[in-house]
Protein backbone atom coordinates (compact mmCIF):
# COMPACT_ATOMS: atom_id res chain seq x y z
CA UNK A 1 0.00 0.00 0.00
CA UNK A 2 2.57 2.20 1.05
CA UNK A 3 4.62 1.73 -2.16
CA UNK A 4 1.89 2.57 -4.00
CA UNK A 5 1.35 6.12 -2.19
CA UNK A 6 5.07 6.90 -2.96
CA UNK A 7 5.10 6.28 -6.27
CA UNK A 8 1.75 8.53 -6.96
CA UNK A 9 3.33 11.25 -4.27
CA UNK A 10 6.45 11.41 -6.19
CA UNK A 11 5.05 11.35 -9.77
CA UNK A 12 2.51 14.26 -8.57
CA UNK A 13 5.31 16.28 -7.08
CA UNK A 14 7.67 15.83 -10.32
CA UNK A 15 4.91 16.82 -12.19
CA UNK A 16 4.09 19.47 -10.40
CA UNK A 17 7.99 20.79 -10.32
CA UNK A 18 8.37 20.10 -14.05
CA UNK A 19 11.43 17.35 -12.78
CA UNK A 20 12.05 15.50 -16.11
CA UNK A 21 13.39 11.96 -14.26
CA UNK A 22 13.35 11.57 -10.23
CA UNK A 23 14.21 8.32 -8.29
CA UNK A 24 13.67 7.00 -4.76
CA UNK A 25 14.79 4.69 -2.41
CA UNK A 26 13.52 3.58 1.15
CA UNK A 27 14.61 1.02 3.48
CA UNK A 28 12.28 0.16 6.13
CA UNK A 29 12.11 -3.21 8.26
CA UNK A 30 14.53 -4.61 6.40
CA UNK A 31 12.88 -3.84 2.94
CA UNK A 32 13.90 -1.82 0.16
CA UNK A 33 11.12 -0.10 -1.60
CA UNK A 34 11.74 1.80 -4.95
CA UNK A 35 9.49 4.52 -6.82
CA UNK A 36 10.91 6.49 -9.86
CA UNK A 37 9.38 8.58 -11.98
CA UNK A 38 10.25 10.37 -15.37
CA UNK A 39 13.34 9.61 -18.51
CA UNK A 40 16.69 9.90 -18.60
CA UNK A 41 16.94 12.55 -21.18
CA UNK A 42 14.32 14.37 -22.54
CA UNK A 43 15.69 14.31 -26.09
CA UNK A 44 17.05 10.66 -25.61
CA UNK A 45 14.33 9.17 -23.47
CA UNK A 46 14.67 5.68 -21.06
CA UNK A 47 12.31 5.47 -18.37
CA UNK A 48 13.95 5.69 -14.76
CA UNK A 49 14.65 3.01 -12.37
CA UNK A 50 16.44 1.75 -9.06
CA UNK A 51 20.03 1.55 -11.10
CA UNK A 52 20.05 4.78 -12.72
CA UNK A 53 23.15 6.08 -11.91
CA UNK A 54 22.85 10.44 -10.67
CA UNK A 55 25.91 12.70 -9.97
CA UNK A 56 26.04 12.33 -5.85
CA UNK A 57 27.30 15.88 -5.53
CA UNK A 58 28.85 16.25 -1.90
CA UNK A 59 27.05 12.60 -0.94
CA UNK A 60 30.63 11.83 -2.23
CA UNK A 61 32.05 13.40 1.42
CA UNK A 62 30.28 10.17 3.46
CA UNK A 63 32.41 7.76 1.40
CA UNK A 64 35.71 9.67 1.37
CA UNK A 65 35.15 9.93 5.16
CA UNK A 66 34.41 6.50 5.83
CA UNK A 67 37.45 5.93 3.56
CA UNK A 68 39.30 7.91 5.87
CA UNK A 69 38.08 5.83 8.93
CA UNK A 70 39.18 2.56 7.45
CA UNK A 71 42.67 4.44 7.69
CA UNK A 72 42.26 5.54 11.29
CA UNK A 73 41.09 1.80 12.38
CA UNK A 74 44.25 0.17 10.16
CA UNK A 75 46.39 2.59 12.39
CA UNK A 76 47.42 4.37 9.27
CA UNK A 77 46.05 8.04 10.39
CA UNK A 78 45.36 9.58 13.23
CA UNK A 79 42.65 11.47 13.53
CA UNK A 80 44.09 14.43 15.95
CA UNK A 81 47.25 14.58 13.86
CA UNK A 82 48.40 17.65 11.81
CA UNK A 83 47.11 17.34 8.10
CA UNK A 84 51.02 17.84 7.28
CA UNK A 85 52.44 14.97 9.06
CA UNK A 86 50.38 13.05 5.62
CA UNK A 87 50.69 15.63 3.11
CA UNK A 88 53.90 17.68 4.06
CA UNK A 89 53.68 20.19 1.26
CA UNK A 90 50.43 21.57 2.33
CA UNK A 91 50.97 25.62 2.24
CA UNK A 92 47.91 27.74 3.04
CA UNK A 93 47.63 31.80 3.11
CA UNK A 94 48.20 31.23 7.09
CA UNK A 95 51.61 29.56 8.02
CA UNK A 96 50.25 29.27 11.84
CA UNK A 97 47.03 27.29 10.58
CA UNK A 98 48.57 25.41 7.85
CA UNK A 99 50.24 23.68 10.66
CA UNK A 100 47.44 23.38 13.06
CA UNK A 101 45.25 21.77 10.81
CA UNK A 102 43.69 18.28 12.23
CA UNK A 103 42.41 15.33 9.61
CA UNK A 104 39.28 16.09 12.05
CA UNK A 105 38.98 19.57 11.22
CA UNK A 106 38.55 18.92 7.20
CA UNK A 107 35.80 15.83 8.25
CA UNK A 108 34.11 17.92 10.70
CA UNK A 109 34.51 21.37 8.44
CA UNK A 110 36.58 23.24 10.87
CA UNK A 111 39.85 23.94 9.24
CA UNK A 112 38.93 27.50 8.38
CA UNK A 113 39.41 26.83 5.06
CA UNK A 114 37.04 28.47 2.56
CA UNK A 115 34.72 26.85 0.41
CA UNK A 116 37.02 25.85 -2.49
CA UNK A 117 39.21 26.80 -5.00
CA UNK A 118 37.95 28.47 -8.52
CA UNK A 119 38.75 25.78 -11.47
CA UNK A 120 40.15 27.92 -13.89
CA UNK A 121 40.43 24.68 -16.18
CA UNK A 122 44.26 24.61 -16.45
CA UNK A 123 47.46 23.22 -14.82
CA UNK A 124 47.47 20.70 -12.93
CA UNK A 125 44.07 19.21 -12.25
CA UNK A 126 44.86 16.45 -10.04
CA UNK A 127 44.67 16.65 -6.20
CA UNK A 128 48.22 17.16 -6.15
CA UNK A 129 48.14 20.01 -8.54
CA UNK A 130 45.15 21.30 -5.81
CA UNK A 131 47.16 21.06 -2.72
CA UNK A 132 49.86 23.11 -4.81
CA UNK A 133 47.28 25.76 -5.09
CA UNK A 134 46.05 26.03 -2.13
CA UNK A 135 48.03 28.56 -0.63
CA UNK A 136 45.67 31.10 -2.66
CA UNK A 137 42.49 29.91 -1.13
CA UNK A 138 41.32 32.39 2.29
CA UNK A 139 40.77 31.40 5.43
CA UNK A 140 38.03 32.87 7.30
CA UNK A 141 38.71 31.01 10.84
CA UNK A 142 41.64 29.67 12.36
CA UNK A 143 41.36 26.03 12.52
CA UNK A 144 38.57 24.41 15.20
CA UNK A 145 37.32 27.55 16.10
CA UNK A 146 33.66 27.37 14.09
CA UNK A 147 32.39 24.64 11.38
CA UNK A 148 32.20 26.18 7.55
CA UNK A 149 31.51 23.82 4.89
CA UNK A 150 34.48 23.37 2.61
CA UNK A 151 34.86 21.61 -0.88
CA UNK A 152 37.97 22.39 -0.31
CA UNK A 153 38.77 20.37 3.13
CA UNK A 154 37.57 17.26 1.79
CA UNK A 155 39.91 17.58 -1.82
CA UNK A 156 42.63 17.53 1.01
CA UNK A 157 41.80 14.77 2.87
CA UNK A 158 41.25 12.91 -0.93
CA UNK A 159 45.02 13.77 -1.01
CA UNK A 160 45.77 12.18 2.56
CA UNK A 161 44.29 8.88 1.48
CA UNK A 162 46.57 9.16 -1.57
CA UNK A 163 49.81 9.94 0.56
CA UNK A 164 48.99 7.34 2.70
CA UNK A 165 47.88 4.46 0.70
CA UNK A 166 50.03 5.16 -2.46
CA UNK A 167 47.21 4.83 -4.64
CA UNK A 168 45.29 7.50 -6.77
CA UNK A 169 42.71 8.15 -5.24
CA UNK A 170 39.51 6.67 -7.03
CA UNK A 171 41.70 3.12 -7.03
CA UNK A 172 41.87 3.77 -2.91
CA UNK A 173 38.42 4.58 -2.70
CA UNK A 174 37.66 1.09 -4.62
CA UNK A 175 40.17 -1.08 -2.33
CA UNK A 176 38.94 0.65 0.53
CA UNK A 177 34.79 0.95 0.32
CA UNK A 178 33.26 0.55 -2.54
CA UNK A 179 34.57 -3.18 -3.80
CA UNK A 180 34.49 -4.46 -0.37
CA UNK A 181 30.83 -2.65 0.32
CA UNK A 182 29.58 -4.21 -2.88
CA UNK A 183 28.62 -0.52 -4.46
CA UNK A 184 29.31 -2.14 -8.27
CA UNK A 185 27.57 0.85 -9.53
CA UNK A 186 28.79 3.68 -7.71
CA UNK A 187 31.71 5.12 -9.65
CA UNK A 188 34.01 7.82 -10.91
CA UNK A 189 34.48 9.40 -13.98
CA UNK A 190 32.50 9.77 -17.19
CA UNK A 191 34.18 6.34 -18.36
CA UNK A 192 32.86 4.53 -15.93
CA UNK A 193 29.20 6.69 -15.82
CA UNK A 194 28.84 6.14 -19.92
CA UNK A 195 28.53 2.49 -20.06
CA UNK A 196 25.58 2.31 -17.84
CA UNK A 197 22.29 4.25 -17.60
CA UNK A 198 22.39 8.02 -16.56
CA UNK A 199 19.93 10.84 -16.00
CA UNK A 200 21.34 14.23 -17.66
CA UNK A 201 20.89 16.98 -15.65
CA UNK A 202 19.05 20.24 -16.35
CA UNK A 203 18.26 23.97 -15.57
CA UNK A 204 15.77 25.83 -16.01
CA UNK A 205 16.00 29.17 -18.16
CA UNK A 206 15.01 32.41 -17.82
CA UNK A 207 12.27 31.31 -20.39
CA UNK A 208 10.98 28.73 -18.48
CA UNK A 209 12.28 26.12 -20.58
CA UNK A 210 14.69 22.57 -19.75
CA UNK A 211 17.77 22.82 -20.97
CA UNK A 212 20.64 20.40 -20.28
CA UNK A 213 23.42 20.93 -17.68
CA UNK A 214 26.81 21.21 -19.31
CA UNK A 215 28.88 19.64 -18.25
CA UNK A 216 27.38 16.60 -16.40
CA UNK A 217 27.68 17.39 -13.14
CA UNK A 218 31.07 17.79 -11.70
CA UNK A 219 32.52 15.34 -14.45
CA UNK A 220 34.96 17.78 -16.13
CA UNK A 221 37.01 16.71 -18.71
CA UNK A 222 40.69 16.27 -16.91
CA UNK A 223 39.38 17.54 -13.87
CA UNK A 224 39.91 15.33 -10.76
CA UNK A 225 40.58 17.56 -7.86
CA UNK A 226 37.08 17.50 -6.99
CA UNK A 227 36.32 14.32 -6.61
CA UNK A 228 36.72 13.34 -2.83
CA UNK A 229 34.58 16.00 -2.24
CA UNK A 230 31.50 16.00 -5.06
CA UNK A 231 32.80 13.21 -7.82
CA UNK A 232 30.84 10.05 -7.47
CA UNK A 233 27.60 8.57 -9.56
CA UNK A 234 25.68 6.29 -8.35
CA UNK A 235 21.54 4.70 -7.80
CA UNK A 236 19.10 4.26 -5.08
CA UNK A 237 19.46 0.56 -5.19
CA UNK A 238 23.39 1.23 -4.66
CA UNK A 239 22.67 4.19 -2.07
CA UNK A 240 20.51 1.73 0.14
CA UNK A 241 23.20 -0.86 0.34
CA UNK A 242 25.78 2.06 1.48
CA UNK A 243 22.66 3.07 4.32
CA UNK A 244 22.80 -1.02 5.07
CA UNK A 245 26.27 -0.52 5.73
CA UNK A 246 26.07 2.52 7.68
CA UNK A 247 23.31 0.55 10.03
CA UNK A 248 25.91 -2.40 10.08
CA UNK A 249 28.47 -3.72 12.20
CA UNK A 250 31.44 -2.83 9.21
CA UNK A 251 30.50 -5.85 7.66
CA UNK A 252 34.01 -6.65 8.34
CA UNK A 253 35.33 -3.02 6.52
CA UNK A 254 36.16 -1.51 9.49
CA UNK A 255 34.84 -2.14 13.53
CA UNK A 256 31.57 -1.35 14.49
CA UNK A 257 33.01 1.31 16.74
CA UNK A 258 34.91 2.80 13.74
CA UNK A 259 32.07 3.34 11.62
CA UNK A 260 29.61 4.96 14.54
CA UNK A 261 32.16 7.19 15.69
CA UNK A 262 31.08 8.63 12.83
CA UNK A 263 27.61 9.44 13.86
CA UNK A 264 28.67 11.08 17.47
CA UNK A 265 28.58 14.49 17.07
CA UNK A 266 31.93 16.95 17.13
CA UNK A 267 30.89 20.23 16.45
CA UNK A 268 27.56 22.34 17.02
CA UNK A 269 25.85 24.07 13.88
CA UNK A 270 23.48 26.72 14.70
CA UNK A 271 20.27 27.43 12.79
CA UNK A 272 21.11 25.56 9.94
CA UNK A 273 18.52 23.44 8.08
CA UNK A 274 21.86 20.97 7.09
CA UNK A 275 21.73 20.06 10.81
CA UNK A 276 22.06 20.16 14.53
CA UNK A 277 25.71 19.50 14.04
CA UNK A 278 28.50 17.73 12.31
CA UNK A 279 29.51 13.68 13.26
CA UNK A 280 32.26 12.98 11.02
CA UNK A 281 30.95 14.16 7.67
CA UNK A 282 27.35 13.35 8.91
CA UNK A 283 24.70 16.14 9.30
CA UNK A 284 23.62 15.22 12.62
CA UNK A 285 19.28 15.62 13.20
CA UNK A 286 17.23 15.40 15.80
CA UNK A 287 13.83 14.11 14.73
CA UNK A 288 11.17 14.43 17.15
CA UNK A 289 13.22 12.31 19.45
CA UNK A 290 15.05 10.51 17.07
CA UNK A 291 18.47 10.89 15.99
CA UNK A 292 19.14 10.74 11.85
CA UNK A 293 22.36 11.40 10.01
CA UNK A 294 21.99 12.18 6.23
CA UNK A 295 24.19 14.12 3.62
CA UNK A 296 23.10 15.99 0.55
CA UNK A 297 24.33 16.89 -2.49
CA UNK A 298 24.24 19.07 -5.84
CA UNK A 299 25.67 19.14 -9.10
CA UNK A 300 25.18 21.04 -12.15
CA UNK A 301 20.81 20.43 -13.02
CA UNK A 302 21.33 17.33 -10.29
CA UNK A 303 20.54 16.90 -6.95
CA UNK A 304 20.80 14.26 -3.92
CA UNK A 305 19.70 13.56 -0.28
CA UNK A 306 20.38 10.77 1.96
CA UNK A 307 19.02 10.22 5.41
CA UNK A 308 19.63 7.46 7.59
CA UNK A 309 17.63 6.88 11.29
CA UNK A 310 19.68 4.45 12.92
CA UNK A 311 17.61 3.64 15.98
CA UNK A 312 14.96 3.14 13.60
CA UNK A 313 17.06 0.88 10.48
CA UNK A 314 15.30 3.40 8.01
CA UNK A 315 16.91 5.01 5.32
CA UNK A 316 15.26 7.48 2.43
CA UNK A 317 17.38 7.95 -0.96
CA UNK A 318 16.22 10.96 -3.46
CA UNK A 319 17.70 11.57 -6.85
CA UNK A 320 16.35 14.37 -9.05
CA UNK A 321 17.47 15.82 -12.59
CA UNK A 322 16.68 19.60 -12.45
CA UNK A 323 18.08 22.66 -11.22
CA UNK A 324 16.84 24.28 -9.03
CA UNK A 325 13.43 22.46 -8.44
CA UNK A 326 15.06 19.32 -7.87
CA UNK A 327 16.27 20.26 -4.36
CA UNK A 328 12.41 20.96 -3.45
CA UNK A 329 11.07 17.55 -5.07
CA UNK A 330 13.84 15.95 -2.67
CA UNK A 331 13.37 17.31 0.51
CA UNK A 332 9.41 17.13 -0.20
CA UNK A 333 9.51 13.60 -0.96
CA UNK A 334 11.81 13.46 2.99
CA UNK A 335 9.23 15.14 5.28
CA UNK A 336 6.59 12.39 2.99
CA UNK A 337 8.81 9.24 3.87
CA UNK A 338 9.37 10.41 7.72
CA UNK A 339 5.84 11.01 8.04
CA UNK A 340 4.02 8.12 6.46
CA UNK A 341 6.52 4.98 7.28
CA UNK A 342 8.00 6.59 10.93
CA UNK A 343 5.39 9.16 11.98
CA UNK A 344 7.69 12.01 12.08
CA UNK A 345 5.93 15.35 11.13
CA UNK A 346 8.34 17.58 10.19
CA UNK A 347 7.38 21.07 12.08
CA UNK A 348 7.70 24.15 10.15
CA UNK A 349 9.58 28.27 11.36
CA UNK A 350 7.11 30.42 10.95
CA UNK A 351 9.38 33.97 10.82
CA UNK A 352 8.44 36.95 12.54
CA UNK A 353 6.76 40.03 10.30
CA UNK A 354 9.12 42.38 8.71
CA UNK A 355 10.57 44.92 10.71
CA UNK A 356 12.47 47.29 8.73
CA UNK A 357 14.93 48.53 11.59
CA UNK A 358 16.23 44.92 11.75
CA UNK A 359 16.57 44.42 7.93
CA UNK A 360 18.26 47.35 7.60
CA UNK A 361 21.26 46.12 9.83
CA UNK A 362 21.75 43.25 7.50
CA UNK A 363 21.22 44.52 4.13
CA UNK A 364 24.41 44.59 1.69
CA UNK A 365 26.11 42.08 -0.49
CA UNK A 366 28.27 39.03 0.61
CA UNK A 367 30.56 36.86 -0.90
CA UNK A 368 32.57 33.91 -1.11
CA UNK A 369 34.81 32.93 -3.76
CA UNK A 370 32.66 31.89 -6.86
CA UNK A 371 29.48 33.68 -5.01
CA UNK A 372 27.75 36.56 -4.35
CA UNK A 373 24.76 37.10 -1.93
CA UNK A 374 22.80 39.93 -1.67
CA UNK A 375 20.29 41.04 1.11
CA UNK A 376 18.14 44.03 0.14
CA UNK A 377 15.03 45.30 1.16
CA UNK A 378 12.31 47.15 -0.22
CA UNK A 379 10.66 48.31 3.30
CA UNK A 380 7.94 45.67 3.18
CA UNK A 381 9.86 42.06 2.98
CA UNK A 382 13.55 41.46 3.37
CA UNK A 383 15.00 39.18 0.60
CA UNK A 384 18.14 36.96 -0.36
CA UNK A 385 20.00 36.48 -3.41
CA UNK A 386 22.81 34.23 -4.62
CA UNK A 387 24.26 34.06 -7.83
CA UNK A 388 27.30 33.22 -9.34
CA UNK A 389 29.91 36.47 -9.68
CA UNK A 390 29.75 37.67 -13.16
CA UNK A 391 33.40 37.49 -14.20
CA UNK A 392 33.31 33.96 -13.34
CA UNK A 393 30.75 33.29 -15.54
CA UNK A 394 32.15 35.85 -18.07
CA UNK A 395 35.36 33.51 -18.11
CA UNK A 396 33.98 30.04 -17.97
CA UNK A 397 33.39 27.80 -21.20
CA UNK A 398 31.21 25.77 -20.10
CA UNK A 399 28.02 26.16 -19.07
CA UNK A 400 26.39 27.49 -15.18
CA UNK A 401 23.66 26.45 -13.12
CA UNK A 402 21.39 29.54 -13.46
CA UNK A 403 21.34 32.08 -10.04
CA UNK A 404 18.66 32.26 -7.27
CA UNK A 405 16.53 34.93 -7.80
CA UNK A 406 15.99 37.36 -4.93
CA UNK A 407 13.59 35.70 -2.16
CA UNK A 408 11.54 36.27 0.99
CA UNK A 409 13.20 35.75 4.03
CA UNK A 410 12.21 36.28 7.65
CA UNK A 411 14.04 36.69 11.17
CA UNK A 412 12.98 33.59 13.44
CA UNK A 413 11.25 34.42 16.68
CA UNK A 414 13.15 33.97 19.93
CA UNK A 415 16.47 33.45 17.94
CA UNK A 416 18.55 37.01 17.27
CA UNK A 417 20.00 37.01 13.82
CA UNK A 418 18.39 33.65 13.06
CA UNK A 419 16.48 33.10 9.46
CA UNK A 420 14.35 31.20 7.12
CA UNK A 421 14.30 31.55 3.53
CA UNK A 422 10.27 31.24 2.85
CA UNK A 423 10.05 31.24 -1.07
CA UNK A 424 12.00 30.37 -3.99
CA UNK A 425 14.45 27.18 -4.69
CA UNK A 426 16.09 27.79 -1.41
CA UNK A 427 12.82 27.59 0.72
CA UNK A 428 13.43 26.45 3.94
CA UNK A 429 17.08 27.04 4.08
CA UNK A 430 17.68 28.47 7.47
CA UNK A 431 21.22 30.76 8.58
CA UNK A 432 21.93 33.19 11.08
CA UNK A 433 23.98 36.45 10.39
CA UNK A 434 27.55 36.88 12.66
CA UNK A 435 28.35 39.90 14.41
CA UNK A 436 31.83 41.60 15.45
CA UNK A 437 32.84 41.97 18.73
CA UNK A 438 31.26 45.57 18.64
CA UNK A 439 27.76 44.01 17.04
CA UNK A 440 28.47 44.99 13.60
CA UNK A 441 26.91 42.64 10.92
CA UNK A 442 30.24 40.86 9.25
CA UNK A 443 28.57 37.71 7.71
CA UNK A 444 25.51 35.54 6.61
CA UNK A 445 25.77 31.67 6.82
CA UNK A 446 23.75 29.73 4.44
CA UNK A 447 23.88 26.06 3.81
CA UNK A 448 26.82 25.72 5.90
CA UNK A 449 28.95 28.35 4.38
CA UNK A 450 30.22 31.49 6.08
CA UNK A 451 29.68 34.44 3.34
CA UNK A 452 31.90 37.62 4.63
CA UNK A 453 29.92 40.95 4.11
CA UNK A 454 31.91 43.03 1.45
CA UNK A 455 29.55 45.97 1.26
CA UNK A 456 26.69 47.47 2.98
CA UNK A 457 23.59 49.05 1.26
CA UNK A 458 23.58 53.07 0.58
Amino acid sequence: MLQDQLADFIKGQATELDVPGVAVGVLIDGQEIYAAHGVTSLDNPLPIDEKTLFPLGSVSKTFTATALMRLVAEGKVDLDAPVRRYVPELNLADEQSAAQITVLNLLNHTAGLDWNLIDDGEGDRSLAGLVAKLHQLPLIAPPGVRASYSQAGYNLAGRIIEKVTGLPFEQAMAALVLEPVGLADTVYGLSEVMVRKFAVGYNRSDDGEMRPARPWAAFKEGARGDNPGGGLASSVSDLLRWARFHLSDGEGVLPAAALHRMREQTVELRASSLGDGFGICWFLHGLDGLRAIGHGGSGNGQFAELLIVPERDFAVVCLANAGPDGYTFNQSVVRWALEHYLGVVAKTAEPLPHDEGTAQEVVGRYEIDALNLDIATDGTRLTLAVGIKPEIRAASQEDMPPDHPAAAIGFLPGHADEYIVTEGGLKGQRGYFSRNASGAITGVDLAGRLFNRVAQAT
